[in-house]
């Protein structure tokens, strides 16, 4: 393997930005400082493995082996090749997904305001969370999220770090092929212009997603690296760009209030008439500030699945050339920057065009208005496209965790990565088949999971991780990872609550149907 150029030096000098590539000890270049934080390093690991010896053999062996320059071949190891770029539009793709679709309908049941509130709160607290899984990293030299719950808790926190990532990116994955299921049908029946389906396979959407899941997503899903996945993902961007201008665009040639498609042909000059000479002073057409209903349990978790990213930013990193724990967070600190102006703007504009009337999907919203509206459909294309690129991406880290709770010693071997791959995407189309709907999946998974990933595991990891002798318990980094874990644990169960009440209690459109 070809050794990175001592060039960072500069920045490995610090004991934030220890440069320890894809977890195999540090650079040759390293000052002198460095290596005495390395000794340090290895002194307090030393520490903890007596404390703890067969729980963390296997891993110690790993880090001491490559300590004296021997290499420990792992289905991860491999030579950082994915540029900056790449690593934002695949950073990117990863934050960007299907969550998109319901910020506007967050925003109706919140407020303008209050929505935006949360929304910088929420990507606030994203970028520290990977301040936090970074540091972690950089002292101990791994760059698996699985492998950090390792290290701080033993076998215990893999499991508890492997389960969480898998439960959350199946949710995501089962967000993303549910736009497949819906919106396909819908793109093909406008492109025949057929107004009521006689029951034919190729507008059944159950069909289309196992189509789309093994023509286009399996063969994505079984490349080795996922920095091959960058082009892709740019052009997943690309799409959900076009998305976010035909909304703003939509905003302006809508009239308020709209009238569905089905009374368009004799109602539509009166609705016209009507917006043109009182529209402006309609109740319906007027936007809330603040806006709090059954409905505003959702907003959080929602916003919380948007911006999950977590599980990605590790395997991101060991692929990126040249890391550093400084420029992997200037690859997610652009990466949240930019889904967060895309997700304000698109929630803003959808809610300005249909306000109260709004759906849990957004693009359902348009086609009440006219099914076979071309930018629409070319809309929807876009939407398909990105949301089907995105499935890989995700996929990549359920793999992994899988790998590092059933195989953790085991070298790359093509039939068992193939394998993985075919029982995920098999277990997650039989999920969108057959579960209920796709606020469901967005509230329970992010009320649960994503509070786990985000807030609760990079706290926690990064205090025990950490070295007391670097950082005391009761210094001010500890402290406010300790109040950023207690956020997490009273969001989840705030969330929870709040959507327990609101099933029980029949709330109207978290229940019903798509």
């Amino acid at each position: 393997m070809n050794e990175e150029k001592p060039s960072e030096s500069v920045e490995t000098a610090s004991p934030e930005e220890n440069t320890i590539p894809n977890g195999k000890g540090p650079e040759p270049g390293d000052e002198t400082t460095a290596s005495a934080k390395t000794h340090s390093t290895e002194d307090t690991e030393n520490s903890h493995r007596s404390q703890d010896t067969e729980a963390n053999r296997a891993d110690s062996q790993e880090f001491l082996s490559s300590m004296e320059g021997k290499k420990t071949t792992r289905f991860t190891d491999f030579e950082g090749k994915t540029s900056f770029g790449m690593s934002v539009f695949n950073l990117g793709n990863a934050i960007m997904g299907s969550g998109i679709l319901g910020l506007a309908y967050a925003m109706a049941n919140t407020g303008v305001i209050l929505f935006l509130v949360l929304l910088t709160v929420v990507a606030g607290l994203s970028s520290y969370s990977i301040h936090l899984l970074l540091k972690s990293s950089g002292i101990v030299g791994i760059r698996a999220y699985e492998q950090l719950g390792y290290r701080a808790f033993g076998t215990p926190g893999k499991m508890a770090a492997g389960i969480a990532i898998t439960l959350q990116n199946i949710g995501a994955m089962s967000s993303y092929l549910y736009i497949v299921k819906y919106e396909f049908p819908l793109v093909i029946q406008a492109f025949l212009k057929v107004d009521k389906p006689a029951g034919e396979w190729y507008m059944n959407g159950n069909y289309l997603v196992i189509i789309v899941s093994i023509a286009v997503i399996l063969p994505l899903a079984l490349m080795k690296q996922l920095g091959y996945l960058g082009y892709t993902s740019g052009f997943s961007l690309s799409c959900m760009v076009f998305f976010l201008i035909a909304v703003i665009y939509k905003k302006f040639a809508i009239p308020c209030p709209f009238v569905d498609f089905a009374f368009n042909g004799t109602a539509i000059s009166t609705n016209l008439s009507a917006v043109d000479s009182g529209g402006e002073d309609n109740p319906a057409c007027v936007p809330k500030l603040v806006n709090l209903n059954s409905q505003t349990a959702y907003t959080i978790p929602i916003l919380a699945f948007a911006f999950v990213c977590h599980p990605e930013v590790l395997p991101i990193y060991t692929e990126l050339r040249n890391p550093t724990k400084k420029k992997m967070q200037h690859v997610s600190n652009i990466s949240i920057a930019v889904m967060y102006t895309m997700y304000f703007l698109a929630a803003l504009f959808g809610y300005l065009t249909f306000y109260g009337e709004v759906e849990a999907e957004l693009l359902h919203t348009y086609s009440r208005i006219d099914p076979y509206d071309t930018l629409i459909l070319c809309v929807r294309v876009a939407v398909l496209t990105a949301v089907t690129l995105t499935v890989p991406i995700v996929l990549f880290p359920v793999r992994r965790a899988i790998q590092q709770m059933l195989f953790p010693n085991k070298t790359f071997f093509w039939p068992r990565h193939i394998a993985i791959a075919l029982v995920l995407l098999s277990f997650i189309n039989l999920l969108v088949i057959f579960a209920p709907n796709i606020l469901g999946i967005f509230g329970i998974i992010g009320a649960t999971s994503a509070p786990c990933l985000i807030f609760i595991f990079p706290a926690i990891f990064y205090i025990r991780i950490v070295p007391k002798e670097e950082e005391p318990m009761r210094s001010t980094p500890k402290i406010l990872a300790a109040c950023f874990a207690g956020i997490g644990f009273l969001f989840m169960i705030m969330s929870l609550s709040f959507i327990v009440i609101d099933w029980t209690s029949g709330g109207g459109k978290a229940s019903s149907g798509h």
